[in-house]
């Protein structure tokens, strides 16, 4: 769900997004072809915690692991988790996308939301060379977020984020670049899903 929109709940120590509430029946309708039947979703990036809790209780058959490398963002998902009390939500890692150690994790399938317009070009390098050796073969990267893409041009709301992002040295990924260096890394392009207004979901599979 990214940095944006979050408003804090410092009482309980839980954080909201309300962009999580708005999109995650569709990100959930849209990852169910590509998710396995067993095993566990790593998601990075985790933000406040919300998406984890809604797939964790909407897919009973996976152990949902949330990360995030911001502690306030892992004390919001712990807050999440302890209200929800699922059996198949495990407690929050301190992963950052950045780094090569979180290469060491296993999972069945990755997932990352809203998160790479909000860093450098290079993450969308380092999550797919992280996921080539996180994902068993066939296993899915799944990444949902705002993408230019090569050919059309980018809709209004997307217009709008680029000129947000510029001033910080940022800008909306290209859904081909992502491909490209998921081809590099050895996963292969095997979906793009519209989610709303210039969000895509894109799916590589570990070759």
């Amino acid at each position: 769900q990214g940095a944006a929109g979050v408003r804090d709940q410092a009482v309980s120590g839980k954080r909201h997004a309300p962009a999580a509430l708005a999109n995650r029946d569709a990100l959930l309708a849209a990852l169910r072809p590509f998710l396995p039947a067993s095993g566990t979703l790593l998601e990075l990036g985790s933000g406040t915690g919300e998406h984890a809790v809604f797939l964790a209780r909407q897919l009973p058959h996976l152990v949902i692991q949330p990360s995030d490398p911001d502690e306030e963002a892992r004390q919001s998902i712990a807050a999440w988790a302890g209200e929800a009390g699922l059996g198949n939500l495990r407690p929050p890692l301190n992963l950052d996308l950045g780094l090569s150690t979180w290469w060491r994790q296993r999972a069945e399938a990755v997932l990352c939301v809203n998160v790479l317009h909000l860093l450098p070009p290079a993450a969308g390098e380092a999550l797919a060379a992280g996921a080539a050796r996180v994902l068993p073969t066939g296993g899915p990267l799944c990444v949902l977020g705002p993408f230019r893409r090569a050919g059309m041009p980018a809709p209004p709301r997307l217009q709008a984020l680029e000129r947000r992002l510029r001033p910080a040295g940022l800008a909306v990924p290209a859904a081909e670049a992502l491909e490209r260096a998921g081809r590099l890394a050895g996963l292969e392009p095997a979906a793009r899903v519209e989610i709303g207004e210039g969000d895509l979901l894109l799916v590589l599979r570990r070759a």
